[in-house]
């Protein structure tokens, strides 16, 4: 790896913008300072351009084992290093899922010898797998993941003896997907008996109303309180529900955070007539009104962390019936762009988006000397060219699936480098294979 000195970009981190150069030794970064000089190392000129901390995606599904004709973690994490994220944290419902010590280890395994990006894996619960989740080593594992609503894979976990027990004993950070299965279950019946199967994908937000988020997430904001649990609440997709969560402490002094991804930030229920089943995940992405509240909670503090939810399916199983069309899809390439547009449309500032894509993924989950461009952290580093407008087509898609749900969406900023433990893994258009990515490690 030798040496990198990135040199005359505007350094984005810690909430402020100056410009400095940056030295990067083999995986660390050894100096930042104004015109370094004199030392033999590989030059990136950064000139116009803006230096970030490597995103750190909390919430991805790479579909390996088991359903790699959808992805893979090589294709993956090479679509994520190409959108500026150095790090990830991969979804246990994989096939099988990773419900015991050997089966996540596989992964790791796997991921060892594939990964382009830095990661780390989920333990998946289940109703009776606590023996296993209690055994977990917390500084080698982001956390437990908890479907309190089925979604792709059948995870569920509906027991609430179950459900009492995890939050009561588990002292790893549990992340749920909170979605309440009966009042989807009955919102589905009533919209077979009025549309047959052929239900339009309009109807996605009323099936996983907000009714059914709201049961599910205050659930297990009530459950963390009882038993004083470390819950992280993925997706976020209702105005109602940041009413569960706090924008009075840091998130690094909070016990309950929540997240939010892109396509709910982005999307509304008015695109569904336009996108179908490209934008349907779960939970469904919802009104103007709630996409307009969850971006006032992002600024206001009240959500911590903006991920993807990336979820790759086969672009012909997306062109189904709705019951038949598969939720999630591809975001990890486009998503920091995705956010930088917003930037660029006033809505978030530069500071903020670090915060919450870098440095709060980082403090929340304890990960080691990442998330910070700070002398003696590892060096994830992106570099972005502010000004590039690019269009999304199928020539520039890197997830396997090939299509993405910004297809023919065009950017005003561009990702040029993507620097992950001091490689140089993304150049401009081009993965490199400088080899594999770390395992992330957490203090805790």
């Amino acid at each position: 790896m030798g040496r990198i000195l990135i040199k005359n970009g505007k350094i984005v981190n810690r909430g402020q913008i100056v410009e400095s150069d940056i030295l990067i030794k083999e995986q660390f970064i050894e100096r930042i300072d104004v015109d370094i000089s004199g030392v033999n190392a590989r030059i990136i000129d950064a000139s116009d351009r803006w230096i970030l901390p490597g995103i750190i995606d909390d919430q991805v599904h790479f579909r390996e084992p088991g359903l790699t004709y959808k992805g893979d973690i090589y294709t993956e994490s090479r679509a994520a290093v190409a959108g500026g994220i150095t790090s990830y944290m991969e979804m246990p419902n994989t096939r099988p899922p990773a419900t015991n010590g050997e089966l996540l280890e596989e992964k790791y395994r796997l991921a060892s010898k594939k990964s382009v990006a830095n990661y780390s894996f989920y333990m998946g619960a289940t109703n009776d797998n606590l023996s296993e989740l209690l055994n977990i080593n917390a500084n080698d594992v982001c956390g437990i993941k908890v479907f309190m609503g089925s979604s792709t894979g059948n995870m569920l976990v509906d027991n609430p003896k179950t459900l009492e027990s995890i939050f009561a004993k588990i002292p790893l950070l549990i992340a749920t997907h909170c979605e309440d299965e009966n009042t989807i279950l009955k919102n589905s019946e009533q919209a077979r008996n009025r549309f047959g199967e052929n239900v339009p994908f309009t109807e996605h937000p009323e099936i996983r109303s907000e009714e059914a988020c709201y049961l599910s997430s205050s659930l297990a904001v009530s459950l963390a309180k009882k038993y004083g649990s470390r819950l992280h609440v993925l997706h976020i997709s209702t105005a109602r529900e940041l009413d569960l969560f706090t924008d009075q402490f840091p998130s690094g002094d909070k016990k309950i955070t929540a997240e939010a991804c892109i396509h709910h930030l982005w999307f509304s229920k008015e695109d569904y007539a336009r996108k179908g089943a490209l934008i349907k995940w779960n939970p469904a992405i919802k009104n103007k009104e709630d996409r307009e509240a969850l971006r006032t909670g992002v600024k206001a503090g009240r959500i911590d962390v903006i991920a993807t939810d990336h979820a790759p399916h086969s672009l012909e199983e997306k062109m189904n019936t709705y019951f038949k069309a598969p939720s999630g899809g591809p975001l990890v390439q486009h998503s920091l762009v995705a956010m930088l547009e917003l930037y660029h449309k006033r809505i978030f500032s530069l500071g903020l988006i670090v915060e919450k894509m870098a440095h709060n993924p980082a403090i929340i989950f304890g990960i080691d000397r990442r998330g910070f461009l700070d002398e003696g952290n590892y060096a994830d580093v992106v570099i972005v060219n502010p000004e590039f407008p690019w269009k999304v087509d199928k020539s520039n898609i890197l997830a396997k699936c090939g299509w993405s749900p910004f297809g023919d969406q065009i950017f005003t900023s561009r990702i040029d480098k993507t620097i992950v433990s001091g490689r140089l893994v993304y150049d401009t258009g081009r993965v490199l294979e400088s080899g594999p990515g770390m395992r992330l490690h957490f203090q805790r």
